[in-house]
C-alpha cells in the first residue's frame, strides 16, 4: 500500500472558515451553537494548503473554549496504537528482533479475575491473537479491551512520553478504559508476550497533571455504586487532550509530510503507518477478519452520514478514531473525496446529558448529538468541496 501522503492533494489557500456564523446558518445546528458553553463545544476545521515555498500546512478554524476540559473517551485509542507499534520498532532496535503486526500477543494475568489472554475468537486466521488482530479491533470498532493491551505493553510512562516527545504536550492518559483500577493499579502493568519477546510486568509511574484544563468538574450529580452522589463529578484524573493535539496526532499518522510544527513519529516504520491508515479508513463492512460485515458506515463514524450527502460513499474514505462516554461525543476524521484526493480534518467535541446526572446512560447521543455531528459533517464538507456532486 502506499503512503497517505501520495494518495491526497492539498488545496490552494483560502482563509479561515467563520465555523459560528456557518453552523448557525443551519437550523440542526443553531441549538447547540448558541448554548455552546453549555455543550463544551469544540470544532476544529483544518485545511492542507501549499505555501510559496512549496510546504504543505493547515489553515486553521476554531470554534469554542480551547482550554476547557473535554473527556476525550476512545478518542485517544490511536495514541496507544502508534505507541505499541513504536515500542515494538524501539525493542527490534535494541535486541535485534523482528516484532510486527503479525507477531502472537500474549497477556498474562496480574489483578484478581485476570485470565491469560492469547486467542481471540474473531480471528479466522486460527484465532491467535496477533498485534495486528487486536489493533484492527480497537480502530475498527473501537475495542476496549486491545487498548489495555497497548497500555500493558507501554506502560503509562513510555505512552504518555511518546506523546509528548511527539508534541503532543497536552496529553494525559491516566487510566484504561472499560477497566476499573485505582490510580495505582493503572500505574502496573501485565506481562506482555510478544513472539518470544517479554514485556515484564512493572510499576510504571508517570507524573501527570490535568490543572491546564480549566472546568474539570462536571454535571449536576452522578451514579456510585448504583447510588446517587449530588454535586459534579472530578475529571481531575481522567484522561485528556487538548482538540488541536488529538487532531494533530491524526495529521502525523495520515499525513506527516504536513508540517504542524511538531516532531510526530518518524520511528513509525512504512509497513506500520500503512496499516494504521488503511484500518482507519476502511468501514467495518468491509472488514473480513474480523468480520463486521453486519455493522453499517455510520459505526464508529460519526461523520460520515453527514459528509456522504456531500461526497457520494463510493468516492469518499474517513480516517477517523471517535470517541464516546461521560455524555461526550468525539470525531477526529480526516475527511476524503478520492475522486479529487482533496481532504480536511475536521474535529468535534460536543456534551450532551438532558438531566445532569453522569453514569446513567441517558445522555441524548441518539437524539442530540448524532444528528448535531450528521449536520457539521455536511456543513463543512459543503463549504471545503462546494456542493455536492454525484
Amino acid at each position: 500500500m502506499m503512503l497517505a501522503s501520495a494518495l491526497f492533494s492539498s488545496l490552494s489557500p483560502q482563509g479561515p472558515i467563520d465555523l459560528e456564523a456557518l453552523l448557525r446558518a443551519d437550523d440542526r445546528c443553531v441549538a447547540i451553537v448558541e448554548s455552546a458553553r453549555e455543550h463544551r463545544l469544540q470544532v476544529l476545521v483544518s485545511i492542507p494548503v501549499v505555501g510559496d515555498d512549496g510546504v504543505v500546512r493547515l489553515e486553521r478554524s476554531a470554534l469554542g473554549d480551547a482550554d476547557r476540559y473535554w473527556y476525550p473517551a476512545s478518542s485517544i485509542k490511536l495514541c496507544g496504537a502508534v505507541a505499541m507499534l513504536q515500542r515494538l520498532q524501539r525493542h527490534n532496535r535494541e535486541h535485534g528482533t523482528s516484532l510486527g503486526l503479525d507477531s502472537a500477543l500474549v497477556i498474562e494475568p496480574r489483578f484478581d479475575g485476570d485470565r491469560r489472554v492469547q486467542q481471540d475468537e474473531t480471528n479466522v486466521d486460527g484465532g491467535v491473537l496477533t498485534v495486528r488482530h487486536a489493533l484492527r479491533k480497537l480502530l475498527l470498532v473501537s475495542d476496549n479491551e486491545a487498548y489495555n493491551h497497548c497500555v500493558d505493553l507501554c506502560g503509562p510512562d513510555d505512552l504518555n512520553r511518546q506523546m509528548w516527545s511527539a508534541g503532543l504536550s497536552s496529553t494525559r492518559l491516566w487510566h484504561r478504559l472499560s477497566e476499573a483500577r485505582t490510580l495505582q493499579e493503572n500505574r502496573q502493568t501485565r506481562t506482555v508476550r510478544v513472539d518470544d519477546a517479554v514485556f515484564p510486568a512493572r510499576e510504571a509511574p508517570v507524573e501527570l497533571d490535568n490543572a491546564p484544563f480549566s472546568d474539570r468538574r462536571i454535571g449536576d450529580g452522578y451514579l456510585s455504586g448504583g447510588r446517587r452522589v449530588d454535586g459534579p463529578m472530578s475529571f481531575d484524573q481522567k484522561n485528556a487532550i487538548a482538540l488541536v493535539d488529538l487532531q494533530d496526532l491524526l495529521v502525523e499518522v495520515v499525513r506527516p509530510e504536513i508540517d504542524t510544527g511538531k516532531r510526530g513519529f518518524p520511528e513509525l516504520g512504512v509497513a506500520q503507518r500503512a496499516f494504521l491508515v488503511q484500518t482507519m479508513g476502511q468501514l467495518p463492512r468491509e472488514s473480513r477478519n474480523p468480520d463486521y460485515r453486519d455493522l453499517d458506515d455510520h459505526y464508529c463514524k460519526f461523520v460520515w452520514r453527514g459528509v456522504s450527502r456531500v461526497v457520494p460513499g463510493e468516492h469518499l474514505r474517513v480516517y477517523d478514531k471517535i470517541g464516546r462516554a461521560y455524555g461526550f461525543s468525539t470525531e477526529n476524521a480526516y475527511v476524503e473525496d478520492r475522486r479529487t484526493g482533496r481532504g480536511f480534518f475536521l474535529s468535534v467535541v460536543v456534551y450532551t446529558n438532558p438531566d445532569g446526572v453522569l453514569n446513567d446512560d441517558r445522555y441524548g447521543y441518539a437524539e442530540i448529538a448524532d444528528p448535531f455531528l450528521d449536520a457539521v459533517g455536511e456543513r463543512i464538507a459543503r463549504e471545503v468541496f462546494g456542493p455536492a456532486t454525484r
